[in-house]
């Protein structure tokens, strides 16, 4: 028991590290290590935790943490892998705070920051891909051969993005709606 709240904590840990700032960029990697390296989690079980997570306060990666932690090895592997995904970011912040503070106008960490937030929006992109595919077609791939139509699913998204974009509501109302119409029509 004592060596998988050592794993849980210290794979938390290395997410932590690549999690700053939080945001949907860190979905991928987070998938690659809890679904596919460990297989604590199924890829349907972790794109229901991101849903899950859209709901309930706190990052999705600390979400995650506690999900998979309380789930591998009760409440000491979910304080181990929530403090793990934590720490990290904690350390970095303020290192990065002090390093920010002192270079600030620097052009050069500037134009980082710039690219950084590039490649952010194609993991974002990447992460969007997966849920895409395995909500309204059933696998994580392109596999033509696997998919099969939720039709269902694309009808509450697209009633979903309309009252989201036209009417501005309130996306924890969305999702509640949304939850209630998967109840109604699943």
């Amino acid at each position: 028991m004592n060596n998988i709240i050592f794993i849980l904590f210290v794979n938390f840990l290395k997410i932590g590290l690549f999690s700053i700032g939080g945001g949907y960029a860190i979905i991928p990697f987070i998938q690659e290590e809890v679904v596919n390296t460990h297989n604590w989690l199924s890829l349907q079980e972790y794109t229901d935790i991101i849903t899950i997570s859209q709901m309930t306060p706190g990052p999705l990666v600390v979400n995650t943490a506690s999900f998979v932690g309380i789930r591998i090895a009760g409440v000491l592997g979910a304080v181990a892998a929530t403090v793990g995904s934590i720490l990290s970011g904690f350390i970095i912040s303020i290192a990065l705070y002090n390093f920010f503070k002192k270079h600030k106008d620097i052009d050069s960490i500037s134009n980082i920051l710039k690219g950084l937030r590039s490649s952010s929006i194609g993991l974002i992109g990447s992460a969007a891909s997966t849920i895409i595919l395995l909500a309204f077609f059933g696998t994580p791939s392109f596999d033509i051969n696997e998919m099969s139509v939720n039709i269902t699913a694309i009808i509450v998204f697209m009633i979903a993005l309309f009252l989201l974009r036209k009417y501005k509501l309130n996306p924890i109302l969305i999702m509640v709606l949304s939850g209630i119409a998967g109840l109604l029509f699943y």
